[in-house]
């Protein structure tokens, strides 16, 4: 029999290799899932063919205590893969995780700023710093294409070189799944990011022990993360005094409301987010 370990191990695997899956998403699940090995390892369950629904309900219900609700059905989603993988490489039999109802999730979309609100927003950084061109160029990369902040703290310099080689070209995106899609730059983005490679990257590029292809660098001349470039959005909405909650989701969503109250068709901005589908736009 195989242990909920070792199930859980070429689970990970599949959706990491034979899936594709992007390395943020095998990181979420391999979190639920430790915690789900964890939780069945105190009730001295082992064996992945030892688990039944009632194991998983109680797992949700311990999971709702501590967690919000999006969390507890994104965790019980991975579980109820984990099985069904589990059944499918006929290490059990039956997914007793199948039937397990998911809690309702209320859907919070960040409120759109307004067009003013974006341009003090943009505004806020100083451009006689290093940092502030920097920002600039990450601000305006939001805003022009609507990527998320991963697809944008992901770009490598020639990336942007190739978009900025030629006014028609776009900027290649990977999204989800690894999913790539090409997005129109604006002018000003374009004069946000030729302005950091010129006057700002060299700067930040020496500070590294080893050269980082990355266009968006830290103070320690390294791939700018996520979380980095959520604070230096707060450090800019902070100066421009927003009172309206700021973040690169905020600022993808003003994207988009901001094109669909000018007239564009509903279906290429599905495309421009890099939606699967057109729901999931409308909201």
């Amino acid at each position: 029999m195989t242990t909920v370990h070792d199930a859980i191990d070429e689970f990970i695997s599949h959706i990491a290799v034979e899936r594709g899956l992007a390395a943020n998403t095998v990181a979420a699940y391999r979190r639920d899932l430790k915690g789900y090995e964890e939780f069945l390892t105190d009730r001295g369950i082992h064996r992945i063919e030892e688990i039944t629904d009632v194991e998983i309900s109680e797992f949700a219900r311990a999971r709702g205590t501590t967690s919000a609700r999006s969390s507890v059905v994104r965790a019980i989603v991975t579980v109820r893969n984990l099985h069904g993988f589990a059944v499918t490489e006929e290490m059990a039999t039956t997914n007793p995780a199948k039937d397990i109802a998911l809690p309702k999730v209320r859907q919070r979309l960040p409120k759109p700023l307004t067009v003013d609100e974006v341009a003090r927003l943009l505004a806020a950084p100083d451009t006689t710093e290093v940092v502030g061109l920097r920002d600039v160029a990450l601000l305006e990369l939001l805003y022009s294409t609507g990527a998320r902040v991963s697809e944008i703290c992901a770009l490598d310099v020639d990336d942007a070189t190739t978009a900025l080689a030629s006014p028609d070209a776009g900027l290649k995106l990977s999204g989800k799944g690894d999913k790539e899609r090409i997005v129109p730059l604006g002018s000003y983005a374009r004069a946000a990011v030729d302005a950091y490679l010129v006057r700002a990257r060299p700067s930040l590029a020496p500070l590294a022990k080893q050269a980082d292809h990355a266009l968006l660098l830290n103070e320690r001349g390294r791939r700018l993360s996520r979380q980095s470039a959520w604070a230096s959005m707060q450090q800019a909405a902070a100066k421009a005094g927003l009172s309206t909650e700021v973040s690169p989701h905020s600022l993808r969503h003003s994207f988009a409301t901001h094109l669909l109250s000018g007239g564009a068709d509903l279906r290429a901005v599905q495309e421009l987010l890099g939606h699967s589908s057109v729901a999931t736009t409308q909201i």
